[in-house]
């Protein structure tokens, strides 16, 4: 169900657990400000979702209260994880839904790096 980008953060969400490795994920980067990991629903052939570690329900949230350090950190992994993972060359897409008509299902910020094949039209029609 979408969420509400305004509701304070859950710490028992999906992503949070990830982050206590309370679940398991696929990571394939980390460092002190994000983590990188699959999507176990995968929208294109490759699908990697990048969080940051701290308690931000949305890119407003974030973008308000994180630290200098906390945004360039996050922001700067997002490029990282898209380069290492060899998705510059063909092209990428960067995806955040915040909010409920967004579609957002998971109360903490995320972004999703789609690639792998032509993605469309940003919305549909």
């Amino acid at each position: 169900m979408p969420i509400d980008a305004t509701l304070p953060y859950d710490d028992q969400n999906i992503f949070a657990k990830i982050l206590r490795d309370e679940i398991p994920s696929k990571r394939v980067y980390e460092d002190d400000w994000a983590i990188a990991f699959h999507d176990i629903a995968p929208v294109a052939p490759q699908h990697i979702l990048v969080i940051p570690r701290g308690a931000y329900v949305s890119w407003d949230d974030f973008s308000a209260r994180g630290s200098d350090a906390e945004i360039a950190g996050f922001v700067r992994a997002v490029g990282k994880v898209a380069r290492e993972a060899g998705m510059v060359g063909d092209g990428y897409r960067l995806l955040a839904n915040i909010g409920r008509d967004a579609g957002q299902e998971v109360p903490h910020l995320h972004v999703h790096i789609l690639s792998g094949r032509p993605l469309g039209p940003m919305l549909a029609r």
